[in-house]
């Protein structure tokens, strides 16, 4: 590895301290989008295959600390999401009686929101809008997440980021009340606010 000389070292004494890392800056509605998106051009996407039990996503969800998956088909493409609500809410209940199947033999592919029903936010948008416009969205999409996209060299899109709510009402440091129906940046940031 003579190409690679190695890097000198110096012996540690006296009081050492350890560095301690910036403290997150303070978001709020009126922050850039951009600082609650979970940046994939940056970060390893959680990501799954459909042939995975429920149960094995569920598991990965926790040892990853996320509450969604991407699910990849055999291409490596996109073929749609999985959360901890599909996992933890009444679809595999559904799933059970219509199919009469076991709970450990229902699969990722039995209970993700495919492709075809998920909708994604151009990163151009994304550039300009506030957190408060996110909020927006996914209250309106009545979802918890939403996949960001740019479109690569060839004009085809390629998701680059997500938004989570559980990510965001952590940054924000308050509860998005979800179930309320307020449509309004005024109303959802009253709602913030009152938590």
């Amino acid at each position: 590895m003579s190409n690679y000389p190695v890097l000198p070292a110096k012996r540690l004494t006296g009081s050492v301290q350890i560095s301690r890392p910036t403290p997150p800056r303070s978001i709020s509605l009126d922050s850039p989008a951009i600082y609650v998106m979970t940046d994939l051009r940056y970060i390893y996407a959680a990501v799954i295959e459909p042939s995975i039990t429920m149960e094995s996503a569920n598991t990965l969800m926790i040892l990853r600390g996320v509450r969604s998956l991407l699910v990849l088909n055999q291409d490596r493409a996109l073929g749609g999401i999985i959360t901890a609500t599909d996992i933890l809410g009444e679809k595999p209940l559904r799933f059970i009686q219509e199919r009469r199947v076991k709970h450990n033999e229902i699969l990722v592919a039995d209970i993700m929101t495919p492709l075809d029903q998920m909708e994604a936010i151009q990163i151009s948008e994304v550039m300009h809008a506030k957190v408060g416009h996110v909020i927006s969205s996914l209250r309106e999409s009545g979802r918890q997440h939403t996949l960001v996209i740019e479109n690569n060299h060839d004009g085809e899109p390629v998701v680059c980021g997500i938004f989570s709510s559980t990510q965001i009402e952590k940054q924000l440091g308050a509860i998005i009340p979800f179930t309320e129906v307020a449509k309004t940046f005024a109303e959802i940031e009253a709602a913030v606010i009152a938590h």
